[in-house]
């Protein structure tokens, strides 16, 4: 018997092992892709990234920027106190009823349809109907559509996570339903709902085809949310697509390093604040 389980014990050794070794090496895989892309992406640049290319509105690429985040600021703006409000009450008051899975079934199916589909539903409905013309609130009210799904998943996962007993504890000194939910679970569910935000902000600057319809290819430096413009994934697909000249794709390569840039700085400011109020969550309790 004790041989057995000593046979047994081996096995599981081996097994743990074995997959502890295919994880590590997965890992590895992943981070040595990145850093592929990372390096191939910053050599070929060819030394057009720098601080003029960033700053001038003639000749580099600051009216994309500013255009990139207006489109951010105004899909994010729209986009989370929906996505917020609607995890919350899906999570904290809906029941198993015929009408929220009608609601579930709706969420799953708008995170499912292709970028293209929502590019010429806001080209109809924001453009064209609401008189927004091709336009940067035109743009961020499409590509909000987009996001919902992504804030509302990962909100509810987020605030699945917070145990029922912080619920119990605040329902029992007295407070209501609602007092407990924003005193209680949103602010525990903080470092899940920035993550929300990170995925959502990654979409909205990744997305080209919704944002070539609605906003448009103007170079011009925007001046307010409705006036037209050019984000750096337009301007990206236009220099690699309408290559001319030799220093295209160089100009091309620097401006994917700078959206390589500004992901990689959101990401880190927003890992930041999560950590800071994790800290601060960690102490209250």
């Amino acid at each position: 018997m004790k041989n057995i389980f000593i046979e047994r014990f081996k096995k599981r050794k081996v097994l743990d092992g074995l997959m502890y070794g295919i994880m590590a090496a997965a890992m590895a895989g992943v981070i040595v892709v990145l850093l592929f892309v990372l390096i191939y992406i910053f050599r070929s640049q060819a030394g057009f990234l720098n601080w003029s290319f960033l700053t001038s509105a003639e000749t580099g690429i600051l009216p994309m920027i500013v255009t990139t985040l207006y489109v951010v600021a105004v899909s994010i703006a729209v986009a989370l106190p929906v996505g917020l409000i609607t995890a919350i009450f899906l999570n904290e008051y809906s029941g198993n009823s015929s009408i929220i899975k009608l609601l579930r079934l709706a969420i799953e199916t708008l995170a499912g349809i292709p970028s293209i589909i929502y590019g010429l539903f806001g080209l109809i409905v924001f453009s064209r109907m609401l008189n927004f013309g091709q336009s940067i609130i035109a743009g961020g009210f499409t590509l909000r559509i987009m996001i919902l799904p992504v804030i509302i998943r990962t909100t509810e996962e987020s605030l699945k996570s917070i145990p029922n007993s912080f619920r119990e504890g605040s329902l029992a000194l007295g407070a209501t339903k609602l007092q407990t939910t924003i005193h209680v679970v949103l602010p525990s569910a903080i470092p899940g709902i920035l993550t929300a935000v990170i995925l959502a902000i990654g979409r909205v600057i990744g997305e080209s085809a919704p944002v070539l319809l609605t906003v448009g290819l103007s170079k011009n430096m925007p001046r307010g949310i409705f006036e037209s413009g050019r984000t750096l994934t337009i301007h990206l697909y236009y220099l690699t697509t309408e290559a001319v000249r030799p220093e295209d794709f160089g100009i091309a390569f620097a401006t994917a390093s700078v959206l390589v840039i500004l992901v990689v700085v959101i990401n880190t400011a927003t890992k930041i604040l999560s950590y800071s109020f994790g800290k601060k969550l960690g102490g209250m309790q």
